[in-house]
């Protein structure tokens, strides 16, 4: 069987050139046909002339030209108002006279440089074309010049119609793809930061406390253990963070999901922070990137915990509906700051954009008992 769409395929791999030259040829084996003699676009109303040599000319120079309209829309142009002319004069009227507005809507469309003196030169020169045709005997009017005049340049306007068409949308691919860069910038830009300033700062914290137990060799131990567990944690995330951002590879696969709550509680709870966990129900199916985000938001309200209230109480409540997981992360007081980095507010607000990108909402701010607490409402079943 033959593969049609192998055929298309190798046809559109073809040079422009190639693929626009059966059309000329098609139009010139039809001004062959006894039945199509006299056919053509006729400017003047002269009577039709049989063909002889220089018709086969004329044939040749307003066909054979459209296989480079447009590559060289300006020869192609040139080539075919010549014969299109020479066309006239001599009344053969041949069909390929039907290739003009065709050569004049594909340099409209495709010529880049001297696109006004081109519109100039056709214009000045069709008034000694419209004077030869009438000192030969032709019998159109005035009017007659001017109505085909303006079919000629409403084929010119077609032309510049899909060369601003086409522009237009060029730009407006050009932007949807910054735009696509700008958000997958900003989307690793907060990937890293939620990765690198949970992992940095609980080894920081837990790096600090160390330097006051030196005086117990078995806690001191612990501490160190615990220091070089979060830095090969930090490091296994990055590499994997690594591997989602290759082109070949899911980005969905492998990211952390609420299941893994505990686990990220009691990395919290090593670093010195005392945590108190709690969930509710069980995750939906269905999900989705809900579960993510609700593990970014319990990762980023410890991390400043453990950064703005360390050794303070900590409350982490989870709540899984079957439309919504409810977030709420609580510290009772400021605690110490002592050797823990500080922050630039980034983490807040992206946080803010993953809810609010999922149709969720979402508050941080201090208690009025002192302290303070993150509240996320994240809708289930959201797409990535």
């Amino acid at each position: 069987m033959i593969d049609l769409r192998r055929i298309t395929d190798l046809w559109r791999r073809c040079d422009v050139v190639v693929r626009d030259l059966p059309f000329g040829l098609l139009l010139a084996v039809a001004s062959l046909l006894p039945a199509l003699h006299g056919k053509g676009t006729q400017v003047g109303d002269l009577p039709a002339r049989p063909f002889d040599a220089l018709a086969f000319v004329v044939i040749a120079l307003e066909s054979l030209p459209l296989a480079v309209r447009r590559r060289w829309p300006a020869v192609c142009l040139a080539l075919v108002s010549l014969g299109f002319v020479l066309d006239q004069l001599r009344a053969y009227h041949v069909f390929t006279s039907s290739a003009m507005p065709i050569a004049l809507i594909s340099a409209g469309a495709h010529l880049e440089r001297h696109r006004r003196a081109t519109v100039v030169l056709l214009s000045v020169a069709y008034v000694p074309l419209a004077l030869a045709l009438g000192r030969i005997g032709a019998s159109e009017r005035v009017e007659g010049y001017v109505v085909f005049y303006l079919a000629l340049a409403l084929a010119w306007g077609i032309g510049a119609w899909l060369r601003s068409t086409r522009a237009a949308e060029a730009e407006r691919r050009r932007h949807v793809a910054e735009a696509t860069r700008a958000a997958e910038r900003t989307r690793i830009a907060r990937e890293l930061h939620d990765v690198v300033t949970h992992h940095v700062t609980a080894m920081v914290v837990q790096a600090e406390a160390a330097r006051y137990l030196t005086a117990a060799p078995d806690r001191l131990d612990a501490t160190l253990s615990a220091v070089t567990d979060t830095g090969r944690r930090a490091i296994g995330d990055l590499r994997h963070m690594l591997d989602l951002l290759k082109a070949d590879h899911d980005t969905d696969v492998g990211m952390p999901s609420a299941g893994e709550l505990r686990t990220l509680v009691e990395q919290t709870r090593q670093a010195g922070q005392p945590v108190e966990f709690a969930e509710e129900g069980n995750p939906a199916e269905s999900a989705g990137s809900a579960e993510f985000v609700t593990y970014r938001v319990v990762q980023e309200a410890l991390t400043n915990a453990l950064k703005h209230a360390h050794g303070s109480p900590t409350t982490v409540r989870v709540r899984y509906g079957e439309k919504e997981i409810s977030v709420e992360v609580g510290t009772d007081g400021l605690g110490s700051r002592a050797g823990s980095p500080g922050g630039s507010g980034r983490g807040l607000a992206g946080l803010r954009e993953r809810v609010d990108a999922l149709g969720g909402e979402f508050s941080a701010g201090r208690q009025a008992g002192g302290g303070f607490v993150v509240r996320a409402r994240i809708p289930a079943g959201s797409r990535s």
